[in-house]
């Protein structure tokens, strides 16, 4: 079962990703050493800890410095393909229940020291179990775990509940970076102010608002590697100066992405010298509610805010001149587990009858005692795609006499506005690095099993869905048992809402080589397979 559902994914997330397009000379693919690699960031870190955070503010950055005991291989575009990291080889018991992995000898800190299972096992008991005041935003994806030892210095064993398909694409996860057990022995919370890793690069400076720096790690563990000598995050919020920035040659690349329009602007201008990747993107902006504060903790209001959007015209609107796509459920369209438009449309707010579904939601207002609401939408300071969707969503709630006023909180602090509860309603997101329930999921579960549910509700039948679909003997059972969880996560319950899948455009330099574009913004930024051509 666990290996049948493994190829599964990738034969279907390869359904799912569009070809690149490629234009610009192919030129000689040997890697070249040397250069820097100058790229665009639209956000700065909240913190430096990846274990905490869940913004590409610190991945883009900051995941050059670290490595993972797995990693998606970095030429696979589906980005579901396990390959060794730190962990060189894995073995799986016949039960699924226990997972052995062997891990490198011989790879360094940055301080010199060596890395150990000692080291691999604090930075996930920091994952998976983490003591009082310390967060961990993927602690919810991890409830399968009974125990992780170290029974010697090269090898670490991960025993299992329950058997779990999707276990190994965890182990690959780009945000379980591998930290130094004895700083973390005395600091839990040091690396959220500190950089000290084992990866390809190492730090050298952070202007808060402006960039971040890195070299190359002379004694990288994976010979030859990496091929830059060092290479400049430039922290930059607007849209228009990123696009100008790569048009100019000041940056290579901009990695999250751009707009359809910014991507014509960019070829039009640049012509041969500029690369197209473009792909389905496991990603979506949510609204949360907050269930803390009323009248939001009233479903009938809930569903009230659903039942407004048009996301049918909203989808071919938006679509052409944002980074955003489809209108979807909980799994990104087109892959096994996500529910066929037919069906979706039978949920809250997905039904195409926009009058129908308006005249309900202004019912459920009145009988709620919300006839006239008012709200602020507390929305995340990253333009794209956030300020085109939030126009959007203000304008639907206003077509049913919901008055909505937008509030734009800077990125690097809207965490501790979601985590604090010091809103209403929020932009909210899930994106997933490989496309899997177990993974795109996990967030959902009630507040005491998931830091990251920000609408701040417990609901014990979606925990109980949530565990049953990981466990389930087959696709069709998980299926139904997915359908289940959507239904009661966007319809019943109305915890969250969904708004529209993004597709990802990322428009570069020709001279950036060794890069490929996956469904997810959070892989394949490690920069060591990365050269730049002459």
């Amino acid at each position: 079962m666990l290996v049948s559902r493994l190829f599964l994914a990738l034969a279907v997330v390869a359904l799912a990703v569009a070809p690149a397009v490629a234009q610009g000379p192919a030129g000689d693919d040997k890697p070249r050493s040397g250069g820097e690699m100058v790229y665009v960031v639209p956000s700065d870190a909240p913190s430096y800890d990846a274990h905490r955070e869940e913004t590409f503010g610190v991945i883009h950055p900051l995941a050059p410095f670290y490595n993972t005991l797995l990693r998606t291989d970095p030429s696979d575009r589906t980005g579901v393909k396990v390959a060794p990291s730190l962990a060189e080889s894995w073995t799986i018991s016949r039960d699924g229940r226990t997972y052995t992995l062997k891990l490198r000898k011989g790879v360094k800190f940055h301080d010199g020291s060596e890395f150990t299972s000692k080291d691999a096992k604090a930075s996930y008991d920091k994952i998976v179990f983490p003591p009082p005041g310390v967060a961990s935003d993927r602690k919810g994806e991890y409830i399968d775990i009974e125990a992780i030892q170290a029974p010697d210095p090269y090898t670490l064993v991960f025993n299992l509940k329950h058997p779990s398909g999707s276990f190994l694409n965890s182990l690959a996860s780009p945000w379980n970076w591998i930290y130094k057990a004895d700083i973390l022995a005395k600091d839990m919370r040091w690396y959220e102010t500190h950089v000290m890793g084992t990866g390809p690069f190492t730090f050298v400076e952070h202007v808060r608002g402006s960039h971040f720096v890195g070299k190359k790690n002379p004694g990288y563990w994976d010979r030859g590697k990496p091929y830059l000598d060092g290479f400049r995050a430039i922290i930059m919020k607007d849209s228009a100066a990123q696009v100008a920035a790569v048009r100019s040659e000041r940056a290579f690349i901009q990695f999250r992405g751009f707009s359809p329009a910014e991507r014509d602007t960019l070829v039009q201008a640049l012509g041969k010298k500029i690369t197209v990747q473009e792909s389905a993107w496991n990603c979506a902006i949510l609204v949360a509610m907050n269930h803390e504060k009323k009248p939001l903790d009233d479903r009938r209001v809930r569903k009230a805010l659903t039942l407004a959007l048009d996301r049918y015209e909203g989808s071919k609107a938006l679509s052409r001149i944002a980074i955003v796509k489809d209108v979807s459920g909980v799994q990104v369209p087109g892959t096994p587990f996500a529910t066929p438009p037919a069906e979706l449309e039978k949920l809250a707010g997905y039904g195409r009858d926009i009058e129908k579904n308006r005249a309900e939601a202004r019912r459920l207002l009145k009988e709620a005692g919300a006839e006239n609401l008012s709200l602020t939408y507390k929305n995340r300071g990253v333009p794209m795609p956030y300020e085109p969707l939030a126009v959007w969503l203000i304008d639907n709630w206003r077509k049913v006499g919901v008055n909505v006023r937008q509030e734009v909180v800077e990125a690097v602090n809207i965490y501790a506005v979601l985590r604090g509860g010091d809103f209403e309603i929020a932009s909210d997101f899930q994106c997933g690095y490989t496309v899997d329930p177990d993974l795109d999921l996990y967030k959902f579960q009630s507040k005491e099993l998931n830091a990251a549910n920000f609408s701040r509700y417990t609901d014990k039948v979606l925990d109980d869905l949530y565990q049953k679909q990981g466990q389930a003997a087959g696709v069709e059972e998980r299926k139904k048992l997915v359908r289940e969880f959507e239904r009661r996560l966007l319809d019943e319950e109305v915890h969250y809402l969904y708004t529209l899948q993004w597709y990802r455009i990322v428009p570069h330099n020709a001279r950036v080589r060794g890069w490929t574009i996956t469904p997810s913004h959070y892989l394949n930024q490690q920069l060591d397979t990365v050269w730049l051509a002459e």
